[in-house]
């Protein structure tokens, strides 16, 4: 079926830089000028949210770009807000553009009397309006599920092995996979495939919540350049001691690869003292001037994989294709070249 409209982006104020690069490069992909609808998302002196729309978006095909990241619920307002101002405009078709799903680490009741948090979350964007979304690594892939509504989920990995293929050139028979725990396993494991690596975990057990009581290796990382890799980054406690941890076990470097630098509280000042030698992050949460000023953090772009997925699925044509490194070697346009 012939498609009729342009797809047009608009951005909430969570992360305006990382819009403005997809928009970009959608313009290159196009061949033609790719703006942000203008629109005026602003606040009352009470701090309710405020949007106006100052373009006509009758009939079009919508992509709202807007991470749930801190704040948290400013953003996530946002989000509903500016969803419901499209709705009632008429809009054809509203894809909201999550790169980080915040409320995901709540994704089962593991405690009596806890919420599901995701699940919640999930609701509110389809009650909202929302007629797809598209994210990347979401902390559980069954938050998926919890959508009544097309979910898109992409993923890291292939753009994080395109980066150690670059960086460790000539090195990669010493490269370990490391997991900082159990439950990231399968994570680290579908990188340690695509880069052809070995892998190995370090188990964290807890005497209560926000204290590590113990760490294990399980896996030999004596001689080899060990890359932590995991979805989310908070205070990055578990990260640094998980680092000191695998060189006390002879490991010649750390390395970390995390999607979602959420790095708050002490966590650029742990990683910045840490024995870390770099801390590799995305840019779907927008850094904060600490996190661009931290000499061992590195910023890899998300706009190349989200402008071909948003043309995608305007297109109705396969994002899973996106789920392969070799697609995206054309897509990031020379900032990787494979050996």
């Amino acid at each position: 079926m012939p498609v009729m409209t342009e797809p047009k982006l608009i951005s909430g104020n969570a992360n305006l830089s990382l819009a403005k690069s997809i928009a970009r490069r959608m313009s290159m992909h196009r061949g033609m000028s790719v703006n942000l609808v203008d629109a005026r998302i602003e606040r009352f002196n009470d701090a309710e949210i405020f949007v106006e729309v100052f373009e006509n978006v009758r009939g079009e095909d919508m992509y709202i770009i807007q991470p749930t990241s801190n704040p948290a619920n400013d953003n996530l307002m946002e989000l509903l807000i500016m969803c419901d101002a499209l709705r009632r405009s008429s809009a054809d078709r509203i894809t909201a553009v999550i790169p980080y799903f915040g409320y995901a680490r709540q994704d089962r009741r593991a405690k009596a009397r806890t919420p599901i948090t995701a699940k919640l979350v999930a609701n509110m964007i389809a009650e909202a309006g929302v007629d797809r979304v598209l994210t990347l690594d979401l902390h559980a892939a069954q938050i998926q599920g919890f959508f009544d509504i097309p979910v898109d989920n992409l993923y890291a990995s292939p753009v994080f092995a395109l980066d150690i293929e670059h960086n460790f050139k000539g090195q990669m028979d010493d490269i370990m996979v490391v997991s900082p725990d159990v439950g990231g396993v399968a994570r680290a494991r579908e990188l340690a495939k695509r880069i052809n690596a070995p892998l190995a975990i370090v188990d964290k057990r807890r005497e209560k919540a926000g204290e590590i009581a113990e760490m294990i290796v399980i896996g030999s990382v004596a001689g080899k350049k060990c890359i932590i890799v995991d979805d989310i980054c908070d205070t990055a406690g578990t990260l640094c001691k998980a680092a000191e941890v695998l060189m006390e076990n002879g490991a010649t470097e750390v390395h970390s690869y995390i999607t979602h630098g959420v790095l708050s509280g002490p966590a650029v000042e742990r990683v910045t003292k840490s024995v870390m030698k770099s801390l590799v992050i995305t840019d779907s949460i927008e850094a904060t001037e600490a996190v661009k000023a931290c000499p061992n953090i590195r910023i890899v772009p998300t706009a190349p994989i989200f402008a071909q997925a948003i043309l995608n699925i305007w297109n109705g044509t396969s994002v899973s294709s996106l789920f392969e490194t070799d697609t995206l070697v054309p897509i990031y346009e020379g900032m990787y070249q494979r050996p």
